[in-house]
């Protein structure tokens, strides 16, 4: 195997396949990158039997072939070329790197014990990459960490016909999100349960291209696997095969009061105050006409903290607690300028959603504005002392 690349096109191809590696490879060569050279098309893989990546370059190609090589080194390697054309060659057991005066010798991996990366599965649709992004962006926050726990630790893909909802939780949150996409069959019905954190980090590295195709498996070769495709990248992950909660029951369809928030404001005074509020204890938050109080601290030997922000508040006034982070990961979840918060009683959950500024047309006539998709961030109170 012998070809030409530009160092920039090749760093980009080697460190986007390299963040899908297994830190600990359960066997040496999931820690691999393979190489493979057919015609003047370079494909750069990983692959750890649960998250598959590709991506593929155009080279001057004088040999085709392939091979395996340790994948975080070459990331780190061709990360630090300089800006020169790289040219890389096999030469028995190693690989040659050479760009301007810089030539590295790498070992290979037995290529022949690689796995067979999985096909992709067929395309169900396309949807816009940065609509996707944000709502895949928005919804991953509120997965669950806890590995014991694999339903928690997912994101919730729903598909009717032309509508998309993300959904995942962590007990103590709920984040959902709609969006429209487009199907490659009207009537398209799917729900599964995908990774939160593969399923995050694909969205944000697949937006060079306009659009994402996704990929479903039905059935036979491939159960069980979502695909995403960009621009000469694709991606794959298996998906979990876990019962995911019943949701939509949990979300409140009425509220006693409601809040509307400037979310900047907000948000910085919330980062203040909880400043002095140690873990696990409450940011208390003073909902009354106008305005609302936020209070953090209190005993004797810690510190204290209590600051104002301007609310449109329409309701009884209302004292309720919340955990400080899973606070203000709801408000930079939003995407907009102003946030509204509904509330049914200080020990039930309240749903944070986005409030769009009416928009204005060409004759200075205000008009509702037109957001694509839907976003809902309920949160579990934490029971005030006293």
């Amino acid at each position: 195997m012998e070809f030409r690349v530009t160092r920039e096109v090749l760093a980009d191809a080697v460190a986007w396949t390299a963040r899908s590696l297994p830190p600990r490879p359960s066997v040496p060569v999931l820690a691999g990158i393979l190489l493979e050279v057919d015609g003047s098309q370079l494909s750069v893989s990983g692959f750890d039997y649960e998250v598959s990546a590709r991506a593929e370059v155009d080279v001057q190609a004088a040999e085709a072939g392939r091979v395996l090589v340790p994948g975080r080194l070459l990331a780190e390697i061709t990360r630090a070329l300089p800006p020169q054309p790289v040219d890389i060659r096999a030469e028995g057991p190693r690989l040659a790197i050479t760009c301007g005066n810089a030539r590295f010798s790498l070992p290979t991996l037995p290529v022949e014990d690689y796995p067979s990366l999985p096909s992709m599965p067929s395309s169900a649709g396309v949807v816009d990459s940065d609509v996707f992004a944000e709502a895949v962006g928005q919804v991953a926050v509120a997965a669950g960490r806890d590995d014991t726990l694999p339903m928690l630790t997912g994101v919730r893909l729903e598909i009717d016909d032309d509508r998309v909802t993300l959904a995942a939780t962590d007990r103590y949150r709920l984040a959902v999100r709609e969006f429209a996409w487009r199907p490659d069959t009207p009537g398209t019905s799917a729900a599964v349960l995908v990774p939160a954190r593969t399923l995050a980090d694909a969205a944000r590295t697949l937006t060079s291209g306009p659009e994402i195709t996704v990929s479903l498996s039905s059935g036979g070769s491939g159960e069980g696997i979502l695909g995403l495709s960009g621009k000469d990248r694709q991606t794959t992950t298996r998906l979990l095969d876990a019962e995911f909660v019943k949701y939509r029951a949990i979300m409140p369809s009425e509220s006693a009061a409601n809040a509307t928030l400037p979310v900047a404001q907000f948000t910085d005074a919330a980062k203040r105050v909880a400043l002095v509020a140690e873990r696990g204890t409450p940011l208390r938050c003073e909902f009354t006409p106008g305005q609302v109080t936020l209070r953090a601290g209190g005993s004797d030997d810690e510190g204290q903290a209590e600051e104002r922000c301007d609310v449109d508040f329409d309701g009884d006034p209302l004292t309720i607690g919340f955990n400080p982070t899973f606070l203000l990961d709801g408000l930079a979840a939003v995407h907009t300028g102003r946030a509204r918060m509904d509330f049914t009683s200080p020990l039930k959950p309240a749903v944070l959603s986005g409030v769009e500024d009416p928009a204005t047309d060409d004759d200075g006539a205000s008009r509702p504005a037109e957001r694509p998709g839907s976003y809902r961030y309920l949160i579990m109170p934490v029971r005030l002392p006293g």
